[in-house]
This record gives structure tokens, sequence and C-alpha cells, in this order.
């Protein structure tokens, strides 16, 4: 479908690609890899015509349309949601007022049997079936099912999209081009702003509804689920693999294993043909075969091994005194702004230790209860810190808050006591800011790196219960590995607020979900929280077939998978329920056999009567426990 010949771009006489070539076919779900600065975004900006390469050039077809979702992009605050969104159908109202200008000329005309009318006519007959075939103007379901999926309620779509924040309009404009169903979908960072009931539902969309998709994203899961192409640049160069991410790290292990095998056995046959040349120079015998040699060394091309960034983020967490057991206990805690209520009677214990997620959909209350608990507003409920916690907070504008005219090594130079300001330079070579990366000011860092200077201030805080608040937007997947190695061995206790579901998979043994105004334990790790959803997870395919319009023959509408998953926890807590009276009466009359057992119960006519009681209701509750398994 795309072309894309002998592409190299140079900035500042610098080349960041080099004669690169490759084809986005129909139905191609790519994503784009390499290392923070190797040139993804750059590949999607000439991709969709953007920004210009220095040389070669992207062959499109003439009827190919291509959309492009970048990182960041302007924003206007004139219209409300569903207006907003309408934009997308823009090409169709223009089509239907063509049609109306075409019938009124039909209406008007008597000379039916002219070439004109004849031409007239058969303008309106494609120009109709297009129509038509496009949905007409019966779009507004589409419209609302889209930004439904993305997150947004019936009641929002017709408030002004000045009242939401710039992640809210980020999914506006996704939503925008989603249902332009475009040829070839850009996606740079989609996930940046979603929740992961939006992630999951962008994924299902487009497995099943998009044509082409390149896209550049950090979100293991998320490109796992959708991509069955993985494209990495590296030196200049593109590597193209026909498989999903995971099965790529395998592959590029293997291929950087066959480079440096071969860069030793040519740098062996480079030492072996000096050492010839060296022994035999001034030889006459052995002149020709010397000089054979010599030809020999100039024609030998140097064998490149894929770039590895060996200066490794080593996270350590210090985890200063002991707290006491319970760190954070929240009883009875409410909040609300006005008459909106983010949540209502929200009952905690987070135990020493423990490793805890916090998620929902956004705007349910979970950096709000953060706040709560690091008393930046006030609340109504008791709330209690334990025994000598000391915590350290990395919230999810940590990174902005950085002073930009400071330079990295000024803004680490400011916080740091006593002799760990001897190594500050070694610390900041540890998290990817070795040379003269410690001299340059903040202003001038990328989203990444704001990310990782942020994470060195944390890091030089002694304490014992971490509350990270979306600490990866912006973190490459190696920096998420490594962060995630440091939680995992971090001996306090640890709440994370994330949509990350690989980042939280091994990492946290308890779920807190936030939906509806409510805050409802699952025990467990996330998948464990995410199966009742019956939503695709992992490596999980999907076989819902695409219609025309981009819907999905056979499968569950976003509604009815709410349902459905309403119904599943309301039967597992039913279970529960069950489950526990059945042990509570257990327990209730074994105590009460041991009573009985003793001399003065045997004689104590009231305790049989109680034990019969007791043994009916055991048997009504495991009947009742039957009934729901």
């Amino acid at each position: 479908m795309i072309s894309i010949d002998n592409l190299s771009v140079e900035f500042s006489a610098k080349p960041l690609f080099n004669d690169i070539s490759y084809v986005i076919n129909d139905h191609d779900r790519i994503a784009l890899v390499g290392k923070n600065g190797a040139g993804k975004s750059t590949m999607l900006k000439i991709i969709a015509g953007i920004q210009l390469p220095t040389s070669g050039s992207v062959s499109v077809p003439k009827d190919a349309t291509i959309a492009y979702l970048p990182q960041v992009m302007a924003l206007t605050d004139e219209r409300t949601v569903r207006e907003e969104a309408e934009r997308a159908f823009e090409h169709i109202t223009e089509m239907n007022d063509e049609l109306e200008r075409l019938n009124s000329q039909l209406a008007e005309r008597t000379d039916y049997e002219s070439d004109e009318y004849m031409s007239l006519v058969e303008r309106f007959t494609h120009l109709n079936e297009h129509f038509q075939m496009l949905g007409g103007l019966n779009y507004q379901a589409e419209l609302e099912r889209t930004l439904q999926g993305l997150g947004f309620k019936r009641e929002d779509l017709d408030r002004p999209t000045s009242e939401f924040s710039g992640g809210w309009r980020m999914r506006i404009e996704l939503a925008k081009l989603l249902l332009q169903h475009p040829d070839v979908l850009l996606l740079d960072e989609p996930t940046n702003h979603l929740d992961i009931e939006s992630i999951q539902w962008l994924e299902n969309f487009l497995a099943t509804s998009a044509n082409a998709v390149v896209l550049v994203s950090h979100d293991r899961a998320f490109i796992n689920n959708v991509t069955n192409r993985t494209i990495e640049i590296s030196c200049g160069k593109i590597y193209d693999y026909k498989v999903k991410y995971d099965e790529y790290v395998t592959l590029h292990a293997e291929r950087r294993e066959q480079q440096l095998r071969a860069l030793e056995n040519q740098q062996k046959e480079i030492a072996d043909a000096r050492a010839f040349i060296e022994r035999f120079r001034y030889q006459a015998t052995k002149a020709i075969q010397v000089q054979q040699k010599i030809r020999q060394l100039e024609k030998i091309v140097p064998i490149e091994v894929d770039e590895v960034d060996n200066s490794a983020l080593r996270l350590k967490f210090t985890c200063s005194m002991r707290s006491g057991d319970f760190p954070v206990i929240c009883d009875e805690v409410s909040k609300s702004y006005g008459e909106h209520c983010v949540f209502s009677k929200v009952n905690l214990t987070i135990r020493r230790g423990e490793k805890v997620a916090f998620v929902g959909r956004n705007g349910e209350g979970k950096t709000t209860l953060v706040k709560c608990i690091m008393g930046e507003i006030p609340f109504d409920g008791t709330l209690k810190i334990g025994h000598n916690v000391q915590i350290g907070y990395f919230a999810q504008n940590q990174a902005q808050l950085l002073e930009g005219e400071y330079t990295v090594f000024e803004t680490i130079d400011r916080v740091a006591r006593g002799d760990i300001r001897l190594k500050i330079r070694d610390i900041l070579g540890a998290f990817m800011f070795g040379g003269e990366a410690g001299d340059k000011k903040v202003k001038f860092l990328s989203g990444g790196e704001r990310t990782r200077l942020a994470m060195i201030k944390l890091l030089l805080e002694p304490v014992n219960c971490l509350i990270l608040d979306e600490p990866t937007n912006h973190l490459d997947m190696r920096s998420k590995d490594v962060l995630k190695a440091a939680i995992r061995d971090f001996d306090g206790t640890v709440i994370v607020v994330s949509h990350d579901r690989e980042f939280l998979d091994g990492l946290v043994t308890k779920v807190y979900e936030f939906a509806d105004g409510k805050v409802r334990e699952h025990l467990g790790g996330i998948y464990d929280y995410l199966a009742p959803l019956q939503l695709p997870q992992r490596g999980e395919s999907t076989t819902q077939k695409a219609s025309p319009r981009g819907g999905m023959e056979g499968a569950v509408s976003y509604a009815e998978q709410k349902a459905l998953a309403r119904e599943q926890k309301k039967r597992e807590k039913a279970l529960q329920e069950a489950e526990d009276k059945v042990t509570q009466l257990e327990s209730a009359i074994r105590i009460l056999e041991d009573q009985m057992s003793t001399p003065e119960g045997s004689q104590d006519v009231s305790l049989y009567e109680k034990h019969g009681r007791l043994k009916a209701q055991l048997k009504q509750a495991e009947e009742e426990w039957e009934a729901l398994i």
C-alpha cells in the first residue's frame, strides 16, 4: 500500500536513517521500536507527510488516506465533545450537501435525454452509492460507541471540551481518527492518556476494525495484543520482523549473538592477515601473497553490531526504619467537590510490606485518594498513617515540577546531603545522564529524561513507603523493567497508581478498583482482577468479524461487556460470602464441641441445643454455597 524507498534523514549532518526501504501492506499491524532518539517519531511524521526526508521517497496511492496521532498536539476548545468528534465526518456531510445540490439540479432540468443530464445522473448515482456505503448520516451510534469505548460517559458528550483535561481532549482526537477509518493509522504513544479499560477497548478496535496500523508505544502488553510485525530502528538501519514484540525480543537477541560471533571471526581474520603481512613483508618470495593480503584487508567491510546502551539504570530504593504494621488505614473516607462525590465510605487497610495497585477509569478518584493520604486535600472520615511511616511520593506531574533553569547536576546537588554529594556524577551516570548530559538544563530534557531525573530525587530520600502515581509515563520499556525490579526488591510498602498491565503484573499482590464512587478490594495480581472482565489480555487473539463500517458482528457490545462483568463480580461476591459463612459456622461448631467435651460442658443442655441449631444452619449454608458453584 505505502512504499518507503531509500529513505535517508540527517540532522546537522548527523545521519538518523540511511537508505532504508520497506512496504506497509493492507492489514499490517506494525510496532516501530528502538532506543530513545532512534527516530521512531520522525519516521511517523515522514510517513504522515509532515516532515520531509533528506533523500528518498514515500509513495502513497492517490486514494489512500493516512491519519496521524502525535504525542502532543494543539487542541481547540470551541465545541462540545460530540461536535468535535463529528468533525471526523465532515467528508460525509460535504458529500450529503453535494448530493442535495445534484438532486436539486436533476429536479429542475427537463432535458432527460441529453448527455449532460445523463452525466448528472451518473454522478449522483456514483456519489450516492459511496455515501450509502459509508453509512450516510447514520454515524451517531458509531460516534457514541467510540467515545464511550474511550472512557466518556453519555452525559459527557454535550459538555464543552474546555471542561476536560488535556488527556481527555487527546482521547477526542483519537476518537476522530478512529471514526475516519483511514487506510493507514499512525499512532505515537496512544495509551499515554488511557486507563486500562480504554486501552483494552482500543486493542480490540485496532485488532478487529482498523486497516493498516503503525504505532510507537512503550506499553508492552498493548503492542503484543495489537501488532503482528515489528520494525526495529537501530544504527540508522531497520530490521523487519514478521512477529509481535515478545517474539522479536528473542530474535533480536539471537541476531546480536550472530553479529558478535561474525565480528569475532572477522577480527581474527584481520589479525591473521596483518600478522602474515608483518612476517613476510620483506621476503621477495612472498611478495605476491603479501599484496593479496593487503588488498583483502582493504576490501573488508567492518561488521556492525547493534547498539546496546550499557549505561545501566540501576535503581535501588533505600528502605528507612521499620514502620508500624499498618502504614495506611482508611475508615469511612469520603471526598466530594460540591455536589460531585468522587468516592464515599472507603475502607481499606494496607499492611507493612504490601505492594498494591490503584486502578480504574480516569476521574474515579485514584489520585484524589493519594492526595488524601499525603494530607494535601481535606476529606471526611478517618485516615491514619501508621507509626514511623516515611512516605516517598512520586506525583503524576512530578517531572513537570522540576525547575527548568537548573542543570541536571544542579537539580540533584540541591537535594543531596552529606557524603552522597561526592557521588552525584556517579549516580547521574547510572541514570543515563553521564558526561555532558549532567550539564544540560532541565527545560531541554525530554519527558522520559525528566521522569528519570525526578526518580533520582526520590531515590535520595530514605523512606519505608512509596506512593507512585503513574511512574511509567514517558519511560521506555527498558527503564520500566529496571524500575519494576527496584520496586519489587524494595522492602517497604508500595502503592502504585498505573494503567500499565505489564508493569503491574508480578509486582502487586492486591488491586483496589475505583469505580462508581466506591473502592473495592481484589486479592491477587492485575490479571486476576482483569480476568472476570472478559476483555482481551496478554496475547489473547480476538475473533470478532469486522463489518464494513468498523462494527463487530457477533461481538459483545461494550455495554454488554460491562453488564457481564458486573454480574460476574456480583456472583463472585455472593460465592465468597457463602464460603465465609460456611467457614464461620464450622469454626463455631468446633469451639462448641470443644466446650461440650469438658466435664462441665457435657452436663450443659443448652450447649447441645445450640449445637443442633448451628448444624442446621451449616447444612443450609452449604446448600446455598453449592447452588452458587
